[in-house]
């Protein structure tokens, strides 16, 4: 297992990386930065579809410097993980239980025993929704969380949720779960010029990160199966659920951008409503990749994580 460098995005200096293997048998990339002899603490980075440890250099950089270590990992089937399909490509899992191996793979043999406590989770879009599963099943136990923009609902997707959600359970009830996903869904990274992305508003990170997919097709994926989208309009209905947010214990804080149209913020602002130890912030501006975004709109993020997580 290893990083990889492109001109703009050098890997962090220091940094360990290796495989665990989840229950299934998946074997997963991680990787994770000691940081200081005394550190504040671990955040344990939970990336989002589609992404790999390399989208995220710039932001281990800015928890060193705050005197955290990190941790991070590769979901399966993107990244450096173990892929299942033929077509490498293609985002694709049956379930978001799958997810939740993961996480609990990385957790039991990366964090608990190599990454220095207290642990704090900072998770992405649907990196969200499985870390807020685990914490409602007590899981990863992570003594706080900061979830970016998570996949509590879809945006104003094209088709509507709805029907999208519909049409996938169909596709992949007739055994064509596989197929990748046409409309919206198809709009990844390296499919939409700058002036018509919902990522970031950062016209240089947005060209670092499609840099990331174009020059390292090894650990880039495109967009998501039927079955995949299925499995999200499945895990969004559980977390619907109006007992899933006052099941978690773990205090949260959701950071979203105004102009998000990937998920829906005021799905978002709703659940966090429920949340027994939890709030949401709106950024003013900000797009759905909240640690792509322009400088003014990152430090916005960067504030409010720092007040809710303060180093030590």
């Amino acid at each position: 297992m290893e990083l990889y460098a492109i001109e703009d995005n050098p890997v962090p200096a220091g940094g360990v990386v290796g495989a665990v293997v989840a229950a299934d048998g998946v074997k997963l990339r991680y990787a994770r930065w000691p940081g200081a002899r005394r550190a504040c603490g671990t955040v344990c980075m939970l990336p989002g579809r589609g992404e790999s440890i390399e989208r995220y250099f710039e932001t281990v950089g800015d928890l060193g410097g705050r005197g955290f270590a990190v941790a991070i990992f590769d979901w399966r089937g993107q990244g450096g993980s173990d892929r299942r399909l033929g077509n490498p490509r293609k985002g694709h899992v049956d379930s978001f239980a799958e997810y939740d191996r993961d996480l609990d793979a990385f957790y039991e043999q990366v964090v608990l025993p190599d990454c220095p406590p207290p642990h704090f989770g900072l998770a992405h879009s649907s990196g969200g929704l499985v870390a807020l599963r685990a914490a409602r099943d007590g899981r990863a136990r992570f003594a706080r969380l900061v979830l970016s923009a998570p996949l509590i609902a879809f945006g104003p997707t094209r088709p509507r949720q709805p029907t999208a959600c519909r049409i996938s359970a169909v596709i992949t009830a007739v055994g064509l779960g596989e197929i990748s996903a046409h409309g919206q869904a198809r709009e990844t990274i390296g499919r939409v010029p700058f002036e018509g992305n919902d990522l970031t508003s950062d016209p240089e990170r947005y060209r670092r990160h499609l840099a990331i997919v174009q020059q390292l097709p090894q650990v880039s994926v495109s967009g998501p199966t039927y079955g995949w989208l299925h499995a999200a309009c499945q895990a969004m209905r559980e977390a619907g659920d109006p007992d899933f947010g006052p099941a978690i214990r773990t205090p949260t804080l959701i950071l979203v951008g105004a102009l998000d149209k990937v998920v829906s913020v005021p799905a978002i602002e709703a659940f966090a409503e429920e949340l027994r130890a939890g709030a949401a912030t709106v950024i003013v501006g900000a797009r759905h990749a909240l640690l792509m975004e322009r400088a003014a709109l990152r430090a916005q993020f960067w504030a409010a994580f720092d007040a809710f997580i303060p180093a030590l």
